[in-house]
């Protein structure tokens, strides 16, 4: 997301800082959330299945071993919603009575981060990806409660892609830059 804002050379230049800062600390929440909720469905899903397994029921069918159950689906959403939320109320709590240039450098310093920049891009094409799937592959979790299925899935989707960006910059790219100062020593 950071493309999409201006970036000046010095960051008391820096305009839109608030918005800068809100759509960084409210996404952080989103993916927070979303994180714990996908933890925690997780858990509720491999109890219940073990629980079936000791006591089998007519409800342990093929459809409860679905990739990502709904379970999983549901709590995700829950979680990224609560995340989102109390960032929301934080933000204005930790920020409360600072100056302008305090908003500015935090904003230009999250601009100026490449990690946090590639990040950011990551995370949000796995949760616009997620949220697409979540609809299509759970059509009835959409019928039940549709924002459910597209929160739930971005925020899984948006964990993937944090998840890929890890893989891509530390496991192929071994944490490093191409324009990194130390890669053109080694040259």
């Amino acid at each position: 997301m950071s493309h999409l804002f201006p970036h000046t050379l010095y960051a008391e230049d820096q305009p839109l800082a608030h918005t800068i800062l809100t759509t960084h600390i409210v996404f952080r929440g989103f993916q927070s959330g979303a994180a714990i909720g996908l933890l925690l469905g997780s858990a509720q899903h491999s109890l219940s299945l073990l629980r079936q397994r000791r006591a089998p029921s007519p409800l342990y069918t093929p459809a409860r071993l679905a990739f990502l159950p709904a379970t999983m689906v549901r709590s995700t959403a829950v979680g990224a919603v609560v995340g989102t939320a109390l960032m929301a109320v934080a933000l204005p709590g930790r920020m409360w009575r600072r100056e302008e240039i305090e908003w500015k450098d935090r904003s230009w310093r999250l601009l100026e981060n490449k990690g946090q920049q590639e990040v950011d891009a990551w995370g949000a094409a796995g949760a616009g990806v997620g949220a697409v799937m979540g609809v299509w592959g759970r059509r009835a979790l959409v019928e039940r409660g549709w924002w459910k299925g597209v929160v739930g899935g971005a925020g899984v989707g948006t964990m993937v892609g944090v998840v890929g960006y890890m893989v891509w910059r530390y496991g192929v790219q071994g944490g490093k830059w191409p324009d990194d100062e130390t890669a053109k020593l080694e040259m």
